[in-house]
């Protein structure tokens, strides 16, 4: 056991413990990550007007794009690099991170480069109108630039965690977003800069961020990196990309769904009561307000990662269906907390993000508490699928990403609408959520059946 203890603790160490020391400070990593926009919309709100609300929320696709890129490389690497030292490969671990840390390189400086050239085009295609254009592409220009910052800090942050250094990954996070709150009101309400003033206070802030992750590579504690690991090697990156998949396509979907969505809302909100604005303002509220107790649960699921991909690497699967379960239950907690506030609370909640007339915060009602009726399942997906790619089985994974929003809630957005007008939009979710609830039920069990198959034959021949 003292030869254990001296290479790796997820091992050996309780696994409670284990999840809490892990999962706390990538809880509050991703909040602070979620709070660099819901900062921007409280301040633009009260500000600049639901305008700029609006604006925020046309230009957000952008920021799920640039994030989907950083979870394709750094969850993808964090789990190859934990999966590695589980199996005790260290130059296979060592080239994972290398790999990992030049491709966030490559894809964040080429995405800034595709945003500033199809901009218009772009916030066009994300809904934005006539009124909303000047605010969305001023927002837009100067947030660009923090994209490759946002890719290469979220990358090292998944890649810190899986080295064992949890309470790194939050702080890096946490200092940028410090710095964004700070200055969000001096550039908005003392220097009068609008939408512009959030925007520069967002890419200070992450610039901090950036170099304190960049920083790390030095600090890396069970690998030493050299030169020849950043080299690209076709092979690995694809294995990389093959593990981030199931949590980028997520975030992919969730892209395609805004769009969806918030172009539905334009088109059934002009032939309602309410108009273009008021609906896609509100979505945007609901859709952040949402964001942030999701980010929780990806907290939880991401501190769970390096836990399981360790374990299952190493062949000890009791301790990965433990840590499964745990992380569930945790995520159900914050769930039911969720649905108490988005059902019983919702007028203050969105009261948070500025003011509006009676009209507007009657849909806001409305939407939010039917749109995230389901809640309470939502997180179980959220942590299996992110089980799935912790193995090594990004297939399923994948399959998970997609069944809630691409195969069931964006077919759902399109149809119901047609029948039911605007409100169709609203049900089309608690009702996707039940069917991808199902289908992560069915995929799951089959799961925890075959590790308890694979646990037996290794008690019957343990390897000697």
């Amino acid at each position: 056991m003292s030869e254990i203890k001296t290479e790796n603790p997820l091992g050996y160490e309780k696994l409670p413990r284990l999840l809490k020391n892990y999962a706390i400070p990538s809880i509050i990593a991703m909040l602070v990550s979620s709070l660099y926009n819901i900062v921007d919309q409280i301040f633009i709100g009260q500000g600049v007007g639901y305008l700029g609300n609006a604006a925020t929320n046309v230009a957000y696709p952008l920021t799920t794009i640039c994030l989907a890129i950083a979870l394709l490389i750094g969850v993808g690497s964090a789990a190859r690099f934990s999966l590695a030292l589980g199996a005790k490969e260290k130059e296979q671990a060592e080239l994972a991170v290398g790999n990992a840390i030049s491709m966030m390189l490559l894809f964040g400086i080429t995405y800034f480069i595709l945003i500033e050239i199809f901009l218009n085009p772009l916030l066009i295609l994300f809904g934005s109108t006539p009124d909303i254009m000047p605010y969305a592409e001023s927002y837009t220009r100067i947030t660009a630039i923090g994209m490759p910052l946002l890719i290469v800090t979220n990358g090292m942050s998944n890649l810190a965690r899986a080295d064992g250094s949890p309470k790194f990954s939050m702080t890096c996070m946490l200092v940028g977003a410090i710095i964004n709150t700070i200055l969000d009101p001096i550039f908005i309400f003392v220097f009068h800069m609008g939408v512009a003033g959030a925007a520069l206070a967002t890419i200070i802030g992450q610039l901090v961020s950036f170099l304190m992750a960049i920083n790390y590579i030095r600090k890396f504690k069970h690998i030493d990196l050299k030169r020849k690991h950043f080299k690209l090697k076709g092979l690995e990156c694809l294995k990389i990309a093959s593990l981030g998949m199931s949590n980028s396509l997520n975030q992919l979907a969730i892209t395609i769904v805004q769009i969806v969505l918030n172009n539905s809302l334009i088109y059934y909100g002009a032939q309602s009561i309410y108009g273009s604005e008021i609906p896609l303002a509100c979505s945007g509220i609901v859709m952040k307000t949402n964001a942030i107790l999701l980010s929780i649960i990806i907290g939880i699921s991401q501190g769970s990662q390096p836990i399981i991909s360790f374990n299952y690497g190493a062949k000890n699967y009791d301790r990965v269906r433990e840590i499964y379960k745990l992380a569930v239950s945790y995520s159900l907690c914050i769930s039911f907390i969720g649905f108490i506030a988005f059902q019983f609370f919702p007028k203050q909640v969105i009261s948070l993000f500025g003011t509006g007339d009676q009209l507007y915060f009657e849909f806001a009602v409305k939407f939010m508490r039917i749109f995230l009726f389901m809640f309470l399942i939502n997180g179980i997906q959220l942590i299996s699928s992110n089980f799935f790619a912790a193995i090594g089985k990004a297939t399923k994974g994948v399959l998970l990403s997609l069944s809630r929003q691409v195969l069931f809630l964006i077919p759902l957005i399109l149809i119901l609408p047609i029948f039911f007008g605007i409100d169709g939009i609203l049900f089309a979710a608690p009702i996707a959520d039940g069917l991808a609830f199902c289908v992560t039920v069915l995929l799951i069990k089959k799961e925890i059946t075959h590790m308890k198959t694979l646990n037996t034959v290794k008690v019957l021949h343990p390897i000697s």
